[in-house]
């Protein structure tokens, strides 16, 4: 008996009283979140991303429900049925991947990446960005699998594709294997915390940030906003630099190469107040060394101490400047010189020692210039995006 048996206003009525009552549930369900809204924030971003397919499924629910009561078994009931079966199917799946990027949300509200300490934060953000990605493919795949077991005649598919399920597994392992390498790889590096979100790094001789990692892939932010791709086997199986392993804080190195008068002493002297003029060093280390003095030259080396990556660029720049000011106002001997001095003295003379005094130009006051990641808003800004939070843009796809 078809839906063309009955009465069709009776039909109508009963697809407007389910088209009502799907209505109505839906809005009691957004009342009730709105109430909760007021006091949690988490009901308004559970609104925001599970209205839509909440909606639908409620809908489709209620106009299956009725369809069925007036639904024969001819070949168009049959169809029908199988119509709404996987729009009832396909909102469902949407609804739980919405539900998977709500708890991925809520979650990582508890967890701020924008503070100075954020090591547990961000191998939080990493971990559930991948068990969400995770979710979401086991949640499409059931689905899928789920409206094609529902097609009619699709038990003797299932059985052929069985028989031959040896060989097929073994043709798509040998063609899936990088892949697959991949997506271990990715699962690897989000639960062993060798590499985090916003992880500061050195990869292929480039100094960025871990922008994003997925399952087969991870995006590096270069420091001069190149995005450097790279698979997820690459930092399984490949030496690399990690800043920001356990802290942010790090050790840089001035070297200068100067002639055997140099002063080091007076040098030394100077690095202290350079230092203490800038709010860049944060006062853990500064040393100023004598490392090496071998041929015509002697090597001085300069270590200082930052909170962070960019910072110690700026640092690095800011004292190197001011101590070649320094050498070239006070200590011009230290300058280093190609020459060659022949000379030929009176017996039992001595040369005449030279004068530190002789010829030196004024004392040039302690300047601190803009950097790269210091001095002015751009440059707050781009060094921000090295030490606080990135929003990494998702397409719809991701949910």
């Amino acid at each position: 008996m078809t839906v063309f048996d009955y009465t069709i206003p009776m039909f109508v009525i009963a697809l407007a009283l389910a088209v009502v009552a799907a209505v109505i549930i839906t809005a009691i369900a957004a009342l009730i979140l709105r109430l909760i809204g007021r006091r949690h924030a988490w009901a308004g971003t559970l609104v925001l991303l599970a209205r839509v397919p909440f909606r639908i499924l409620v809908l489709v629910g209620a106009v299956w429900f009725v369809s069925s009561m007036y639904l024969g078994d001819d070949t168009l009931s049959r169809v029908v049925d199988f119509v709404f079966r996987a729009l009832f199917i396909g909102a469902a799946t949407w609804l739980v991947c919405a539900l998977l990027y709500f708890l991925e949300v809520v979650v990582e509200a508890r967890y701020r990446i924008d503070v100075p300490d954020n090591r547990v934060a961000r191998r939080v953000h990493t971990q559930l960005r991948i068990l969400r990605r995770i979710g979401v493919v086991v949640v499409i795949t059931c689905a899928i699998a789920t409206v094609l077991l529902s097609v009619p005649g699709a038990g003797a598919v299932g059985a052929s594709l069985f028989a031959s399920a040896g060989l097929l597994s073994i043709v798509a392992g040998l063609a899936a294997q990088s892949t697959l390498a991949n997506v271990f790889a990715g699962m690897q590096l989000a639960f062993n915390d060798a590499l985090r979100v916003d992880d500061v790094v050195i990869v292929e001789n480039e100094w960025g940030m871990i922008e994003e990692i997925t399952l087969t892939y991870i995006v590096v932010h270069i420091w001069d906003d190149r995005r450097m791709v790279l698979p997820s086997t690459y930092f399984t199986t490949n030496p690399f630099q990690n800043w920001t392993r356990h802290a942010s804080q790090l050790l840089g190195s001035i070297e200068f190469d100067l002639d055997w008068e140099v002063d080091p002493a007076a040098m030394r002297e100077q690095l202290d107040r350079v230092v203490a003029m800038t709010d860049l060093w944060d006062g853990r280390v500064v040393v100023l060394q004598v490392t090496d003095a071998i041929g015509g030259f002697v090597r001085v080396r300069v270590l200082v101490s930052a909170r962070d990556a960019p910072t110690l660029f700026d640092l690095r720049c800011l004292v190197r400047e001011n101590l070649i000011a320094w050498i070239n106002a006070e200590n011009p001997e230290a300058v280093p010189l190609g020459r060659l001095e022949v000379r030929q003295a009176p017996e039992g003379a001595r040369p005449r020692p030279r004068t530190r005094d002789e010829a030196r130009p004024t004392t040039r006051p302690i300047t601190e210039i803009p950097g790269m990641f210091t001095g002015d808003e751009e440059a707050r800004h781009r060094a921000q995006a090295f030490t606080e939070s990135i929003p990494v843009h998702r397409d719809d796809t991701d949910r």
